[in-house]
């Protein structure tokens, strides 16, 4: 065969019209195409049927894969498989060389580990003065509160999601241990530092004159208990007031990055 892919486009995208896709779906198939062949030039291959195979289009969204997100690989198989399944129902092809092709693997990148020194500057950023005793003070409160959150997250590796998760009976301060709740359901113990427990310990007292303090929820926000976004905005405005930007990778819901654990038990503030 020698049609070329580009000469295809129009029918394509006319039978994408016809089947009331949206103007964006079939602006991103058609483009889906278009990469693919200028992949093939690059190459000095012909944009042709007779290069559209499976291999081809593997080694095509690996290399995509080096450089951008797996939602845009995703995309572009989509839009090929679409494209390569109508050539099947136009009879241009016998079988959809994409059939069985997967988004392939990202390659793994270098995660930034916290310092010593950017952890106790978390922490640092976290010290408050004492308050009054039995009047809720917010800055105590928010201080005292945003170390447990920074200790835990380090002390554990739990996911920020499963932090804002625990109950007030999920927390062991004489065992030291933390009982979570993973993906699936799936429960497991952690456990934690001398320091932490006492950072937990020191926030309990403040968290009683909360309006919210009926809660079961360990960790309480403005407006009830603690959500992920929450604890993530606690973590970027923790780290910019350090200037450290690297812990701000669990906005991803990924543990926080550091070299050992129990890491925040050497760096009390």
């Amino acid at each position: 065969m020698t049609i070329r892919l580009e000469d295809l486009l129009a029918s394509f995208r006319r039978h994408l019209r016809a089947a009331a896709k949206a103007p964006r779906t079939i602006e991103l198939y058609g483009q889906s195409v278009v990469y693919f062949s200028r992949w093939l030039a690059d190459r000095g291959r012909p944009a042709t049927l007779d290069e559209l195979t499976r291999h081809a289009i593997s080694a095509w969204l690996a290399e995509l894969a080096e450089t951008y997100e797996p939602s845009t690989v995703g995309t572009r198989l989509r839009g090929m498989r679409r494209f390569c399944r109508w050539l099947v129902t136009e009879g241009e092809l016998e079988k959809a060389p994409t059939d069985g092709i997967e988004i392939p693997s990202p390659p793994d990148k270098p995660v930034p580990i916290l310092t010593d020194d950017e952890i106790a500057a978390l922490l640092k950023a976290c010290a408050v003065g004492r308050g009054r005793p039995g009047i809720f003070d917010r800055a105590v409160f928010l201080g005292r509160r945003d170390e447990v959150v920074l200790r835990l997250l380090l002390d554990t590796g739990v996911r920020v999601s499963e932090l804002c998760g625990l109950e007030l009976t999920d927390v062991d301060l004489d065992r030291e241990l933390a009982y979570v709740t993973g993906k699936g359901s799936r429960p497991s113990v952690v456990p934690f530092g001398a320091r932490t427990a006492q950072a937990v310990d020191r926030y309990l007292r403040v968290r009683a004159l909360h309006p919210h303090a009926r809660s079961t929820r360990l960790l309480l926000g403005q407006r009830g208990p603690m959500t992920p976004d929450d604890a993530r905005d606690v973590l970027h405005i923790r780290a910019a007031q350090a200037g450290s930007p690297t812990c701000t990778r669990t906005g991803s819901g990924t543990p926080l990055p550091t070299a050992g654990s129990p890491a925040a038990d050497s760096n009390a503030t």
